[in-house]
């Protein structure tokens, strides 16, 4: 292939599908020979139709570029003549090739047709930890020219400069590792078997070492983990504002991340909590890692806990290298998960020697192949996997030994057993809710013994506790889980099971009739409570998903009893599926000598298969045969689909003395830090929701540096009606028409949070319909395809973008700069007064002759109205419009709570032509 000519196409078109009539706008050919670019050429193209305005704004190609421009047939000819014999490469080839064919078809010629390489599939294989793969996205990671992106011949030039980096580092990669790919690339829709059949060839060429910091076992390559020296501490004392100056090249002093400091440190010598309120730009990372050195220097083991594994991640990436760096390494950190981030090497190894033609689990194997030549902690979190990547990944993450771990071929090369042992030599070590929270449940905890607790975006620790520590099942788990028992599938677990057990000698019992009725009694059990559901579930107009709370009247119903004896009948099925798992899993471990490492594995995955199986039937207990008053219980479903979409789920009402005994023990200090902690000043909402009281607690509220008065309007449309006066759907309209003309204002730039995704939905489509906003892009959570993430990262490449978010665009979401101008609010944050967790407290709060408005939904509101404010004012530089569509900020009796609990902006309350104005000249 090296002398091969490799034609890299891009192409720009009117639309996204051939079939709907869209046509070329503009083509570019790169032609590489011998590893080197050696032809450009380019040309616009008259698409006989108007260039709509969003391409427009994509691309930059207007009208008039195209309408003095040849026809495709014109210039076919020339496009063929240099496809001649080529290679065709383009990046996301099911794209650019059918528009190509498409195009060659109504000019008369025949399709294109020969060996494809697409680089978007080549760039996962190779590049398995990169966060997007989109062309921008990659040559800015090769640090290649991309001066013009959506533009064909710039496009074509960096895809060429992008496939000639793939190649480069593919040849770095070792031959065992190469070959192994060459074999799994067989089954992927471009040929990029061919590709690698050729690297192959060059690499036997010139065979080379394997490079020292990789090794080869049982025919894969990996990287070797190196196990980090303490070295002799070299300083004395460290004392906070010098360590920091030494840290942060241009250290600008920060007194309220000094006070956070001190605070925490202070607190913790008189062996009591802190609770912190450190406002955005403080410096919060390096304000909960200094204490922590500070202890570690001392002794003192400390965890540090994030609300997320990205941000567990972003810590361990930025603030913890600098640090270790700084100190020689004398402070060890660590990072530990839970045990399914984590691959599991003797099953990965054996999926290896199975073939299956399945894109997602092929791709995901060669994404592995090239991870495990880079990662030294085996977290399937570096990874970017598909959603059927991510399904295999459940088959071969870790869930511990069923078998004697010694028997395990990779137990010396394992990367949980790996994480474990360096966090119980660690210092410091960085972990996240969730953990902390499951943590509590085993007997065998994964964190080793600490002396202090850091809980970092602490507000978040309530509801992570009460998922943790509740229930949920949903139908569509339980389906697939006996899906894996099925006789019928030579890949199940149970058949895998039985040939384990032949293969050791093991009799075992037949499941094709316990199988049929496992599968039956679920059907028949979901499909009671689904009747049940839609026949008490009480339907709002256009809303689809709806809950519906077991409260204890129903309980005794006549209705409900006969779906607990449903339950209890399919319970008794799963008990004897788990006696018979348990039993032939017995029987192989006594046998083990006589399995093979294929089976070995197959034990392994049905162990955890096991451990799952059991899972659901406590929950299916909790859910419907045990009574408990300490527990809200409620269905949730979306009524096109029930009861495939049905789930329930259990919370315990009152958990602020299980997370007292947990994570602020008398023993133990903790500190627990947000952004958003305090209501109307006041840190009491979060001490009892942590059964912290003002003796045990020292609380201290940190403002953020910005001078909001200068960086924020806060305004409020006067001419929009009150949202309870109108229906949803006028309201509806009302906003959408004020949205529109907001949007011109501010050209774009602007993230419009809702409360729910139903009023998103109805909202995005009345604009689009309407197409009042047709010069934007708009971007919706839920609708618009991606990740949090990837919307943030789209939203920010366009000039003009409307970020549609709700539930988690509320908070985390960092939009810094001129990217972001304009934040509204739809409606003020309320949970729905239906939600039954909350209608819960509610009633025990009048129960007890206590206000639960003003002690529940307005605190939960007001905390959530400032993490959305928070999104607007990221750094000092920035600037913005925050406008609430909500007139009950004003109106209400309650909107002071909101307005007081954000630093001090002028309210302004206006008609829209009057806001428009002031945008206009604010911006």
């Amino acid at each position: 292939m090296e002398s091969k000519k490799l034609a890299v196409v891009d192409i720009e078109t009117t639309g996204n599908s051939v079939k709907k009539g869209d046509r070329m706008i503009q083509i570019a050919i790169v032609l590489i020979e011998n590893n080197q670019v050696v032809e450009t050429w380019s040309s616009f193209v008259n698409p006989m139709q108007p260039v709509p305005v969003f391409i427009t704004e994509l691309t930059g190609i207007k009208n008039q570029d195209v309408t003095a421009a040849p026809s495709f047939e014109q210039i076919a000819p020339e496009v063929l003549s240099k496809l001649e014999g080529a290679v065709f490469v383009a990046h996301n080839i099911h794209f650019d090739l059918p528009f190509l064919n498409g195009e060659l078809n109504l000019a008369g010629f025949n399709s294109w047709s020969g060996l494809v390489l697409d680089t978007v599939e080549l760039s996962r294989v190779l590049l398995p930890t990169v966060g997007s793969f989109k062309l921008t996205d990659l040559t800015a990671d090769f640090e290649l020219d991309h001066d013009r992106p959506h533009q064909a011949d710039s496009d074509a030039l960096a895809t060429a400069q992008l496939f000639l980096s793939l190649v480069s580092k593919a040849l770095t990669m070792p031959l065992v590792t190469l070959e192994r790919l060459a074999r799994e690339s067989v089954y992927l829709k471009s040929d990029i078997h061919v590709l690698f059949n050729h690297l192959i060839a060059v690499k036997k060429q010139k065979l080379e070492d394997l490079p020292a910091h990789l090794e080869v076992f049982r025919g894969i390559a990996i990287r070797k983990k190196v196990r980090p020296d303490r070295k002799t501490d070299q300083y004395g004392p460290l004392d906070a504002e010098p360590f920091l100056k030494q840290l942060l090249p241009g250290y600008v002093k920060r007194d309220a991340q000094l006070k956070m400091i001190h605070h925490i440190l202070h607190s913790f010598e008189q062996k009591k909590h802190a609770v912190i309120e450190a406002g955005t730009g403080i410096g919060k990372t390096h304000g909960l890692l200094i204490p922590a050195v500070i202890k570690a220097r001392e002794g003192h083991r400390t965890v540090i806990t994030t609300h997320t594994l990205h941000q567990q991640a972003q810590m361990q990436d930025n603030a913890i290298r600098d640090i270790q760096r700084l100190l020689n390494g004398s402070v060890q950190f660590a990072v530990l998960k839970g045990k399914s981030n984590y691959i599991h090497m003797m099953k990965y190894d054996q999926s290896l020697q199975e073939e299956d033609p399945q894109y997602d689990i092929v791709l995901t194997k060669m994404q592995i192949l090239t991870w495990l030549t880079e990662t030294e902690t085996g977290d399937g979190d570096e990874l970017n996997l598909t959603g059927g990547g991510l399904l295999f990944w459940n088959r071969i993450s870790h869930n511990g030994w069923f078998l004697n771990r010694e028997e395990d071929p990779w137990e010396k090369h394992d990367y949980f057993a790996w994480s474990v042992s360096l966090a119980k030599e660690a210092d410091v070590i960085i972990t996240n809710h969730s953990l902390l929270a499951s943590d509590q449940l085993k007997d065998q905890k994964l964190l080793p013994d600490y002396q202090y607790l850091m809980i970092d975006e602490a507000h978040h620790l309530e509801d992570v506790s009460r998922k943790q520590w509740g229930v949920q099942l949903d139908f569509m788990k339980i389906k697939f889980a006996i899906g894996q028992l099925s006789p019928s599938s030579g890949d199940s677990i149970y058949t895998r099971l039985q040939a384990a057990a032949k293969k050791a000698g093991v009799s075992t019992a037949e499941g094709e009739v316990e199988f049929d009725r496992l599968n039956d009694e679920a059907d028949a059990s979901f499909h009671q409570l689904g009747t049940w559901f839609k026949t008490n579930v009480k339907r709002k107009p256009g809303v689809q998903k709806h809950m519906l709370a077991l409260d204890p009247d129903v309980k005794e119903s006549r209705d409900w009893l006969k779906i607990s004896y449903a339950f209890e009948r399919f319970l008794a099925e799963m008990k004897n599926w788990r006696n018979m798992l348990e039993t032939m899993l017995d029987q192989l471990r006594k046998n083990r000598s006589k399995l093979t490492d294929k089976h070995k594995a197959d034990v392994e995955e049905a162990y955890a298969f096991l451990q799952e199986w059991h899972e659901m039937i406590e929950m299916i207990r909790n859910l419907f045969i045990r009574s408990s008053d300490h527990l809200v219980i409620w269905a949730e479903g979306d009524m096109r689909s029930i009861p495939g979409s049905l789930t329930m789920s259990a919370r315990e009402i009152d958990i602020s003395r299980k997370i007292k005994s947990a994570f602020f023990k008398d023993e133990m200090p903790a500190a627990a830090v947000s952004a958003t902690i305090t209501v109307n000043n006041s840190f009491q909402y979060f001490m009892n929701a942590t059964g912290l009281t003002h003796s045990s607690a020292d609380c201290l509220a940190l403002s953020s540096p910005f001078d909001y008065q200068k960086q924020v309007r806060l305004m409020v449309p006067g001419d929009l009606p009150d949202i309870k006066a109108v229906s949803p759907e006028e309201y509806v309209e009302w906003i959408t028409s004020h949205l529109s003309v907001i949007a011109e204002a501010t050209a774009g730039r602007m993230l419009i949070l809702f409360t729910s995704h139903e009023m998103l939905r109805n909202t995005y489509e009345l604009i689009k319909e309407s197409n009042l906003m047709e010069d934007f892009v708009l971007i919706a959570q839920g609708i618009t395809a991606g990740s949090r993430a990837k919307l943030s990262k789209n939203f920010q490449k366009f000039d003009k973008a409307i970020l549609f978010g709700t539930s988690s665009f509320w908070e985390g979401l960092d939009i810094p700069g001129e990217n972001l101008s304009c934040l509204i609010m739809v409606r003020l944050p309320f949970s729905p007064p239906d939600e039954p967790l909350l209608r819960t407290q509610w009633e025990i709060a009048k129960a007890n002759n206590r206000n639960p408005f003003s002690e529940i939904s307005l605190p939960k509101a007001v905390l959530r109205f400032r993490q959305g404010f928070g999104r607007l004012i990221r750094h000092e530089q920035d600037r913005g419009v925050f406008i609430v569509f909500d007139r009950r900020i004003i109106t209400a009796s309650y909107g002071r709570a909101f307005t007081d609990s954000i630093p001090s902006i002028d309210v302004e309350e206006r008609n829209l032509d009057s806001i428009i104005e002031e945008i206009e000249h604010w911006l």
